[in-house]
């Protein structure tokens, strides 16, 4: 094999244009779309030994995933591969935010977003199993996904080149599509109003309607419609923060769990909403989401903590899951502080056990109660508003006088405040 190519002093390809890629292996993270059967086949066309890379936590189907590999030897590729990541995402990201209640802005839950990082790490371990000379990935120069695939690869393939053809050339969609025409290769990359990005934890629906800041998504906008109207009660059972059953349905398997509450979830078309936030690159960003199973996961195991953890615990794991999201939402998930902040949470969880039952109906839900052995209201000190044993009048009497002297001292010197 060739020496490796020199590349800029940001681990980047140069300009695209020079150099070839004859004798050269490269590993494009392949998802199917446009931007990604561009590069495939243009960088077999130079010459490069293409190793096509779908890297999958959770959002393509098995029919999908036959579509992609069929296409990657259609555009050129030397080898297609599919990298399931699904139970890794789980255990190394997905738990973690569900321990943390890890909504954005009180609101978005961290989906596909999320998911880059590990498909990034996945194509980057594969790169270094094949000893690749370059990984190649389609994103633009506008958005979030090249600072975590980018920063992603720096650190887990050193060395190795990283091309970016569409960023770099600056490549409109019809010079792609146009390119891929003249070369044999014909499929349905149509601009739709709206673009989509499918995972486990959720939809992210960009475009149409939400370009204007005065308007919401129709209905004909999102992906999953309400086909029951009944109300129904879902139970969420967990140990130790994790979901162990739904609906009595026991299982060992979490990501399988996750479907399941999906499934039921979007049949009542629950989960919906649009989220403004911060890019990583400074701009702001308008998306539409559709997340039934992260909103009924996230507020199950809210209420359910709601009980069983003490008030500081509340505190104190509220402001490290804000932390923890935020770092993964701006491609930190290598940030050492990552790993100590999911030791936190972890601990955090150790009597998170019982069942959260939420009542469902269509568009929307609401939190009925818990069911719970962990369940710190049935202390026998005392009933809220009822009785107490644990005091008596006086010694309340004293607490709350005592409770009140920095006031006391403060009002004191300062009567005009009062």
């Amino acid at each position: 094999m060739e020496t490796k190519k020199q590349v800029n002093n940001q681990g980047c390809s140069p300009l695209p244009g020079e150099g070839t890629g004859v004798g050269r292996k490269v590993v494009v993270a392949f998802s199917g779309g446009l931007d990604t059967s561009y590069t495939v086949m243009k960088l077999a066309k130079e010459g490069y030994e293409v190793h096509a890379a779908c890297a999958n936590t959770g959002g393509f189907s098995a029919e999908q995933l036959k579509t992609n590999e069929e296409n990657a030897y259609k555009l050129g590729a030397a080898k297609y591969v599919t990298l399931d990541v699904t139970q890794e995402y789980y255990e190394k990201s997905l738990k973690y935010m569900i321990f943390g209640n890890v909504l954005r802005n009180n609101c978005y839950p961290i989906s596909v977003s999320s998911e880059r990082i590990f498909q990034a790490i996945a194509i980057a371990r594969y790169a270094n199993e094949i000893k690749a000379d370059a990984i190649a990935h389609g994103s633009t120069g506008a958005g979030n996904d090249q600072i975590r695939f980018d920063m992603t690869f720096l650190v887990m393939a050193p060395g190795v080149e990283i091309i970016t053809l569409t960023r770099d050339k600056k490549l409109t969609r019809k010079e792609e599509v146009d390119y891929l025409n003249e070369n044999g290769f014909f499929a349905d990359f149509t601009k739709l109003k709206y673009s989509y990005n499918v995972g486990i934890w959720g939809t992210s629906i960009c475009g149409g309607e939400l370009l204007d800041p005065t308007q919401g998504l129709p209905e004909e906008a999102y992906l999953k419609h309400a086909t029951r109207q009944e109300e129904s009660l879902l139970k969420i059972e967990f140990e130790k923060g994790e979901i162990v059953g739904v609906n009595g349905e026991k299982f060992d398997d979490r990501v399988k769990a996750i479907q399941k509450i999906e499934e039921i979830g979007a049949s009542y078309a629950i989960g919906r909403d649009c989220n403004v936030g911060d890019t990583i690159i400074g701009i702001k960003g308008r998306v539409g989401f559709e997340a039934a199973a992260p909103k009924l996961i996230i507020e199950a195991h809210r209420l359910l903590e709601k009980s069983t953890l003490s008030k500081w615990q509340q505190y104190w794991k509220d402001q490290v899951a804000n932390w923890y999201g935020m770092f993964l939402h701006e491609s930190q998930y290598l940030e050492p502080v990552m790993p100590d902040i999911e030791a936190m949470l972890t601990s955090s969880q150790r009597h998170v056990n019982g069942t959260a039952i939420l009542k469902l109906r269509p568009y929307g839900f609401e939190t009925v109660g818990i069911d719970s052995n962990d369940d710190l209201t049935k202390s026998k000190l005392g009933e809220y508003g009822e009785t107490q044993t644990g005091w008596t009048a006086d010694e309340a009497k004293g607490f709350i006088k005592v409770s009140s002297t920095p006031l006391r001292v403060y009002y004191g010197i300062h009567k005009g405040e009062r």
